[in-house]
């Protein structure tokens, strides 16, 4: 199957292959046909399979065959984000396909000027991508109007969860027409999916091209158990073995991912960090250097774990695992794009066996051990007594010795 047997505009298909991509994947081949027919539709793939292909192409060529003019601050298109990288890739990616057109894409986030996205909305946009957060500033500013807008597009509505925008998704939902089409995608499926799918997806197609939890079958997954205080040192000797090739580096703090930032840099390597205390243009700024090959190491936090889409990544390191077993997934993600071939490295302290087996637990297989063995952990106290009040179990104690492997 080719792009022209999904009905897809002769100029998309044009504008695809200039970019190498001739043969729609998966979640683009089952997709696409019921997005371009208006079908409301739930999308569940696995991070760097298309899904900004299978949702944005059948908005580009229904929109454009449609040909009608937009209003003064309206969008005729709405497609949000959970992060700031994610939005703007997913807007860099539109504008390519758009190329040349009289579609109009714009981008709203926040950490930049809110004053100049105003001013660009005030001709309406054809497409808006945006952050909850900063279009719902924009909106109480009356700064942009979506009673026009008839396509809705949820993009990683999984970590839109996570990240709590929940009241923000449902004060805009209110906002909208109730006839619409909606699009729902997602790389894994959490507890409270469906309810989400039930309130903004009427009857819809749903296309499931990977379970919950699969990763890339390219990925090489592998775990070193490793007290906290060398890690720091086990990842500076992995990450010489392969200086040459793009890392990118997971903290699970802000002030986590900078201090060993700054200790990377101590060591000789090109790196750089980005997390929520940088400003917008710094991330950009940092991204941007990684992508051209300037800085060869990434250090982030979650807040980048579905915004970085860059080829090149071959290895991606869980300095610190994460809280959130689907995070996992999604940063390993980040590498073996398009089929490439990369390296998942996961560093597991003694306080961090929980979040291993939760993250093995989706997976529904473990992860092969390349160093060390697994923590124990100590039985959970009994409850003192049976009054009440006391039925609560102490936290577990970690005995810091290892098992036999």
């Amino acid at each position: 199957m080719d792009f022209d047997m999904l009905g897809l505009a002769s100029h998309l298909v044009a504008r695809l292959a200039e970019q190498g991509i001739t043969r729609p994947t998966p979640i683009q081949a089952q997709a696409m046909p019921h997005a371009m027919q208006g079908r409301d539709v739930m999308g569940l793939a696995q991070t760097g399979t298309g899904k900004t292909v299978a949702f944005g192409l059948p908005l580009i060529h229904i929109l454009a065959a449609q040909g009608t003019k937009v209003a003064p601050k309206t969008v005729r298109g709405l497609i949000l984000a959970p992060t700031r990288e994610l939005a703007r890739q997913i807007a860099d990616n539109l504008q390519a396909f758009t190329r040349g057109s009289h579609i109009r894409v714009g981008l709203v986030v926040g950490g930049v000027s809110i004053n100049t996205q105003i001013r660009r909305l005030e001709r309406g946009l054809d497409l808006l991508v945006a952050t909850p957060g900063r279009l719902l500033d924009l909106l109480d500013r009356k700064a942009v109007s979506l009673s026009e807008t008839r396509f809705l597009v949820l993009d990683e509505a999984d970590q839109m969860l996570d990240l709590g925008f929940i009241h923000a998704l449902r004060r805009i939902a209110r906002l909208l027409p109730a006839e619409r089409q909606t699009m729902l995608f997602s790389a894994t499926m959490p507890k409270h999916m469906d309810e989400l799918a039930d309130t903004y997806l009427t009857d819809p197609v749903r296309v499931e091209v990977a379970r919950s939890g699969q990763t890339a079958a390219k990925i090489s997954q592998s775990v070193h158990f490793i007290a906290q205080n060398r890690k720091k040192e086990l990842l500076i000797e992995l990450l010489d073995a392969h200086r040459d090739e793009l890392a990118l580096v997971f903290a699970r703090t802000k002030h986590g991912a900078e201090k060993l930032k700054r200790n990377l840099e101590a060591a000789g390597f090109a790196a750089a960090s980005i997390h929520g205390n940088k400003s917008q243009g710094q991330r950009d700024r940092a991204i941007r250097a990684f992508r051209e090959g300037a800085t060869r190491v990434l250090v982030a936090t979650d807040v980048a774990a579905r915004g970085i889409d860059i080829p090149g990544v071959r290895h991606v390191y869980n300095f610190d695992l994460p809280n959130v077993a689907e995070n996992y997934v999604h940063r390993i993600g980040r590498t073996a794009r398009a089929e490439a071939e990369g390296a998942a490295i996961a560093f597991c302290a003694p306080d961090e066996m929980d979040s291993l087996r939760a993250i093995e637990k989706l997976l529904k297989t473990g992860i092969a051990v390349t160093s060390g063995s697994p923590w124990e952990t100590a039985p959970a106290a009994k409850p003192r007594g049976n009054r009440p009040g006391n039925s609560a179990r102490r936290p577990r104690r970690w005995k810091g010795k290892r098992r036999a492997a």
